[in-house]
């Protein structure tokens, strides 16, 4: 194969998001409160996200579904709607034993991840709410 041949891939996800948990926080709790909750909230979610990392890399799968479906939830109540679908997702394939789903599954998870927990984290700008 010629090196003119090969096309480099980089796939890009759209990610959705849906602000008004975070809005109703910021509503309910004052700024600085939910400022607090929302950093903490968005701490939990990257500790397990990295967990799940390190479980995957070593092929650790026991409660591997469950902790799917924790970042999911966790996801969910933060307005990361493609993040907990993803999870959701890739709980999906392990629950039906499909490794090869399961690995695109988690590639998409990781890029999703890091665009929704990236240094430009939309979500977080809500002081204006």
């Amino acid at each position: 194969m010629r090196a003119e041949n090969v096309v480099l891939l980089r796939p890009e996800e759209r990610v959705r998001q849906n602000g008004e948990p975070i809005a109703s926080l910021y509503r309910n709790l004052g700024t600085a409160s939910a400022e607090q909750v929302v950093t903490r909230a968005l701490g939990e979610l990257a500790l397990t996200m990295a967990g799940l990392a390190v479980q995957v890399r070593a092929h650790d799968l026991a409660n591997l579904a469950r902790q799917l479906r924790r970042l999911q939830r966790m996801a969910e109540n933060l307005g990361m709607i493609s993040l907990g679908l993803v999870a959701s997702d890739a709980r999906t394939c392990l629950e039906c034993c499909d490794t090869t789903a399961f690995s695109a599954v988690w590639a998409r998870l990781i890029r999703i991840a890091e665009r929704t927990l990236g240094p430009d984290r939309d979500m977080l700008d809500q002081s204006s709410v």
